[in-house]
């Protein structure tokens, strides 16, 4: 009587989840820079643009960016009459260790957005708060009616 033959242990492969997350988290980054070539990989060096919120108050426009871990002197915030950009630089940071993922930002950072025609670029603030950038653009006073004679 014959018996089946049998295979060692060694030639099954060996599950691992940690390879699979790995292999999948390769394939969305090749999808991301198929979709979106021209922008910068996430944690890489290279100009990008910080998430923000852009909020319409009654008197203001609020323009909340985040910026965690950056210091106010290396931001810059500057106002035309139609456009704000604000840019800076988030360093990296020195690692005693091996760094296994990143993800973070860094390098240079630049955000723009055009202004409404009724902000009142003169007296806009900005501030820096747990790492909140929030720059206030205050709304012109709107211009009051005024009755015009008819002559003749």
């Amino acid at each position: 009587m014959t018996q089946p033959a049998r295979r060692g242990r060694g030639s099954l492969p060996v599950w691992d989840p940690f390879r699979e997350l790995e292999d999948l988290h390769t394939r969305m980054d090749r999808l991301m820079q198929s979709a979106f070539p021209a922008g910068a990989e996430l944690g890489s060096a290279g100009v990008w643009a910080p998430l923000a919120d852009i909020e319409d108050t009654e008197d203001a426009y609020l323009v909340e960016l985040d910026l965690p871990g950056v210091d106010k002197d290396d931001i810059t915030v500057e106002v035309t009459d139609s456009e704000i950009d604000v840019h800076g630089e988030i360093k990296e940071k020195e690692r005693a260790g091996v760094v296994r993922r990143r993800s973070r930002h860094v390098g240079e950072f630049d955000y723009r957005t055009s202004l409404p025609p009724n902000t009142d670029t003169a007296h806009i603030s900005a501030e820096l708060a747990n790492g909140v950038l929030t720059v206030r653009v205050p709304k012109a006073e709107k211009g009051k009616a005024q009755r015009i004679e008819i002559s003749g």
